[in-house]
């Protein structure tokens, strides 16, 4: 299956998917990181350090200093690396409405984070998106 980059059809076969958990954002060192990378949900190399997502009951068990809990809403829909719009009109959406979202972007799939507590918010809110844009 070949991933999709027209926008149109990205927003029409939108299907946003709530995952159970909680998750966090961290920063770790590299001797954390070798110790909990196989732990993460992601794991990604900035200049000042390791950032990490990892599972909320996890972080707090290992001391971690973390962000507030997110929930992750998977946009399943096989869209390209190089299709352009699709994070810019998740981000409106949400943006609309005060809901931060922190996206990552994976081969297959984009990933929104978004805050515990407006997590069905956020849901309806990207599935009313997908309706929007399959009738117009």
């Amino acid at each position: 299956m070949n991933a999709e980059v027209r926008l149109d059809t990205l927003l029409q076969t939108l299907d946003p998917q709530l995952e159970e958990g909680s998750f966090v954002f961290c920063g770790l060192d590299d001797g954390r990181a070798a110790q909990l990378w196989s732990h993460c949900l992601c794991l990604f190399r900035e200049t000042e350090g390791w950032s990490a997502v990892i599972d909320h009951g996890l972080a707090q068990r290992e001391g971690l200093d973390c962000s507030v809990g997110f929930r992750q809403i998977t946009l399943q829909v096989y869209s390209s690396l190089e299709a352009v719009g699709l994070t810019a009109a998740v981000s409106r959406e949400l943006a609309a409405a005060g809901i931060s979202a922190n996206v990552v972007a994976a081969l297959h799939h984009d990933h929104v984070f978004v805050p515990e507590a407006r997590a069905e918010e956020a849901l309806q809110l990207l599935r009313g998106l997908r309706n929007r844009a399959q009738y117009s």
